[in-house]
């Protein structure tokens, strides 16, 4: 102990906590085709495809910009039912965060939190384009994080997530 009645090394200030702060969420690209219509039956039981993708930026060392991106797509009798593209986005501000840990609070923290938003522009732009609203249950970004992490760790020259 030193003489602070503290442990040695301890400094009086604690572990630093993380700070996460979305200051805006927004869409950046929606795009729906629903090709078969009039033709097409709503109530069919398509075959749904679901695509995920993240994407984050730095805007400054504080600042960052993930993009989720979700392609749904849907097809019954062979024939594309409807065909969905976003791309939702939010602005974050991220403090105290070591360096080696903010592509995954980034990725899987922020995505969590994004999310929900995403899914109900999701199910809405369906629903608005003549089909059942597709709820999209909830997405491991954890797992998807690893996943991508091993990847880039096998590929030679890879870049980390």
């Amino acid at each position: 102990m030193s003489e602070a009645g503290k442990p040695n090394g301890d400094t009086g200030q604690g572990p630093q906590t993380v700070q996460i702060q979305i200051l805006g969420q927004y869409v950046k690209d929606l795009s729906f085709e629903n090709p078969g219509a009039p033709q097409m039956n709503p109530n069919a039981r398509p075959q749904i495809d679901l695509g995920v993708e993240l994407q984050s930026r730095s805007l400054d060392p504080s600042h960052f910009e993930l993009e989720l991106k979700l392609r749904v797509s849907a097809q019954a009798d062979g024939k594309t039912m409807f065909l969905l593209e976003l791309v939702y986005a939010g602005l974050i501000l991220v403090q105290s965060a070591p360096p080696e840990i903010l592509q995954q609070i980034l990725h899987i923290d922020v995505a969590h939190l994004i999310f929900p938003f995403a899914r109900r522009i999701v199910a809405d732009a369906i629903r608005d384009g003549g089909m059942p609203p597709l709820m999209i249950e909830p997405i491991d970004f954890a797992a998807i994080h690893r996943a991508r992490s091993a990847e880039n760790q096998t590929r030679p020259g890879a870049i980390p997530a």
